[in-house]
């Protein structure tokens, strides 16, 4: 699934190819996405796009009509293609620009979206209760010091949580915390000020490495122009069962945690 490293890698390579130029087209081939798309969304067409910003996992194409919303989902990606390229299974919707090129939407599992907001984004209901960034000034080891007091619930799910933190998804909650030294288990409540510094600088480090590396390319994920990401090769725990840690040579051991798999090691992870 596209997490943050993902997204960022998307929305800033099809910046160029967006920013600054008239869509003159939205092709909406498949609607159901995982909500309906609005038809709202039509208002894109004869609008410059004055700015691509992000906030989480959502990208915003913003113009005087209005913002346009678009989320990956598990699978889904956005790739630059020419306009006489043939459709292929699962693209979704495109955006044909005026310099002839079309934003494509590919979606095998139709989980991303499409959506529309009229007024400010960032009151959207889907974005309005969103945590802050975890690259921005105001996310740090004290904001999650403060924000974890009195919860019982496990670390490695906590900072999973986009109430808390927007983009820490599955894949770089366990590398951060593999590379903090923090027991995924631990209830978040019981992590000290410090050690949440240290957890705090260890996700910007490696989500800004990740979208320096193009994100992760696991199984559905591909940049805008089709190439992989490649921070996949730089991963010490997570999808390594069983292998020799990175610090200790011990076997990585795998459990589950909010439905969700976990990978650590246990000597070199407290």
């Amino acid at each position: 699934m596209p997490e943050l490293p993902e997204v960022e890698t998307t929305r800033r390579g099809i910046k160029p190819w967006l920013q600054g130029h008239a869509v003159t087209q939205v092709i909406i081939r498949q609607p159901k996405l995982r909500w309906v798309v609005p038809e709202a969304v039509m208002a894109l067409q004869g609008q410059v796009v004055r700015e691509l910003t992000r906030r989480g996992k959502y990208i915003l194409l913003h113009t005087d009509a209005g913002i346009g919303l678009i989320h990956l989902g598990m699978s889904g990606s956005l790739r630059i293609v020419d306009a006489d390229v043939a459709p292929r299974k699962h693209d979704h919707f495109d955006l044909v620009l005026a310099s002839g090129k079309v934003v494509r939407y590919h979606d095998p599992r139709r989980f991303g979206a499409f959506l529309w907001a009229d007024g400010d984004p960032l009151q959207h209901a889907l974005l309005r209760d969103l945590g802050p960034e975890p690259l921005s000034d105001m996310f740090d080891g004290d904001y999650l010091f403060a924000q974890s007091r009195q919860r019982t619930v496990s670390v490695k799910v906590f900072i999973m949580n986009a109430h808390i933190v927007v983009g820490v998804g599955n894949i770089y909650a366990n590398e951060a915390l593999f590379s903090a030294g923090i027991d995924p288990r631990c209830a978040a409540g019981s992590i000290s000020r410090e050690r949440y510094v240290q957890l705090a600088q260890a996700i910007r480090q490696i989500l800004t490495y990740a979208i320096e590396c193009g994100g992760t390319t696991l199984r559905d994920f591909v940049r805008e122009d089709g190439t992989p990401g490649y921070f996949k090769l730089e991963l010490k725990v997570y999808g390594c069962t069983g292998q020799a840690c990175a610090g200790c040579q011990n076997p990585i051991i795998q459990i589950t945690q909010g439905q969700r798999s976990t990978w650590f090691c246990p000597v070199c992870q407290t």
